[in-house]
């Protein structure tokens, strides 16, 4: 924050750009042995119920009921937490809801993935879904989308002004798994709106690379240091 009572900047957490990059989908599906032909979205993140995981459940669930031929290309992956950990109750949790809906073959938990797995993820998704019930701003949306893919994210918190909607994603309201599974399928249903999304995605990223973040940071520490420099001399 500026220290100055008639403007305040707020600068916003950045992201490696030579970490998260865009890389080819088919060579990054090679890498992780995932099925070429496969649709997939993923989640990332900590296992709690705050990430409202269950609504992609949920709407795995909506789509294997509704869209069968859809589902028979498309899978889903969970990373975060230990799965088999059997004190991770939230996982344990998400895992029997699963079963209960009777999609446990569709979705993967996938367990914590150090970065140089998880910038392969990314890019062999075909989007990221961020269904948190809030985020103050969202940083494996940013990573993604630094990776060229696009977010599907409730429009809360930081993740309504960082995924622009139709644009570099598609927003949706929280806990809302009919918008999520109308979301993905209009992702699948359009490659053209799909390749867009990408592409926005990996633009609007370059915007937070650390080095951009840095030149905004440097002159407010330097204004922070020459005003307590001049409160210093002055007392």
């Amino acid at each position: 924050y500026r220290a100055d009572r008639r403007k305040i900047d707020i600068v916003p957490p950045g992201v490696d750009p030579e970490r998260f990059r865009p890389i080819p989908t088919a060579h990054a599906r090679d890498q992780l042995g995932i099925n070429p032909e496969c649709n997939l979205f993923l989640f990332v993140g900590r296992i709690e119920r705050l990430k409202a995981i269950d609504t992609i459940l949920q709407a795995v669930d909506l789509l294997r009921r509704e869209n069968k031929p859809l589902m028979e290309r498309t899978c889903f992956a969970i990373i975060g937490g230990d799965p088999k950990n059997p004190a991770d109750e939230e996982i344990q949790r998400l895992k029997s809801v699963a079963q209960e809906l009777k999609i446990e073959h569709l979705v993967d938990f996938l367990g914590a993935k150090n970065h140089e797995e998880l910038r392969l993820y990314y890019a062999a998704a075909s989007a990221v879904i961020v269904p948190s019930d809030y985020e103050s701003f969202g940083m494996v949306a940013l990573e993604a989308m630094a990776a060229g893919t696009p977010v599907i994210a409730s429009e809360v918190g930081g993740l309504a002004f960082l995924v622009q909607d139709q644009e570099t994603g598609l927003l949706m309201p929280v806990r809302d798994p009919k918008a999520l599974a109308a979301g993905i399928v209009s992702i699948l249903a359009d490659s053209e709106k799909h390749r867009l999304l990408g592409e926005n995605a990996a633009q609007l990223a370059e915007q937070y690379a650390w080095q951009r973040i840095v030149e905004r940071l440097l002159p407010i520490f330097e204004d922070v240091v020459s005003r307590h420099r001049r409160q210093a001399s002055v007392s």
